[in-house]
């Protein structure tokens, strides 16, 4: 059990089926917040801030998802002038995506297999971002899933 000084136990609700039954539509976070490839990474780390998210998909010039900047870049970047580094140059997490559709337990294994912790979610027929999936979202399902 975690300790801590939370003087109430942990109580959630997380609306989701079972991991065994639950798919990516069930965990993930709808929408996705984005940047051109030539943003300075001080905007990146500032949207990061503002929001409180862990990465920010980094779009082509079609708009559409060309790569991601994960806090892990981020703290990569730290002591460099992050005026002069985009988020193109700092995109290192590899960009992996999944069908809105597909099973839990197959994001999952992309995640441990590509070692990364946030994939971009996209609508099956198209291949459209519609959000995205991290391993906080997957840990909700696994502690609390089947629960609500």
């Amino acid at each position: 059990m975690p300790t801590g000084t939370i003087l109430e136990p942990l109580q959630h609700t997380f609306l989701a089926p079972p991991f065994e039954q639950a798919t990516v539509v069930d965990a993930m976070r709808v929408g996705v917040v984005s940047c051109p490839r030539d943003v300075a990474l001080r905007e990146v780390a500032r949207t990061m801030a503002t929001y409180r998210i862990h990465s920010v998909v980094v779009s082509d010039a079609d708009g559409g998802a060309w790569g991601i900047v994960s806090d892990l870049d981020l703290a990569r970047a730290a002591g460099q002038d992050l005026d002069g580094v985009t988020a193109g140059d700092a995109a290192t997490t590899e960009l992996v995506t999944v069908g809105a559709d597909e099973s839990l337990a197959r994001a999952a294994q992309l995640m441990a297999e590509h070692e990364i912790a946030h994939l971009v979610v996209v609508q099956p027929a198209d291949g459209h971002p519609v959000g995205v999936l991290s391993t906080l979202d997957l840990a909700g399902v696994l502690a609390w899933g089947g629960m609500g």
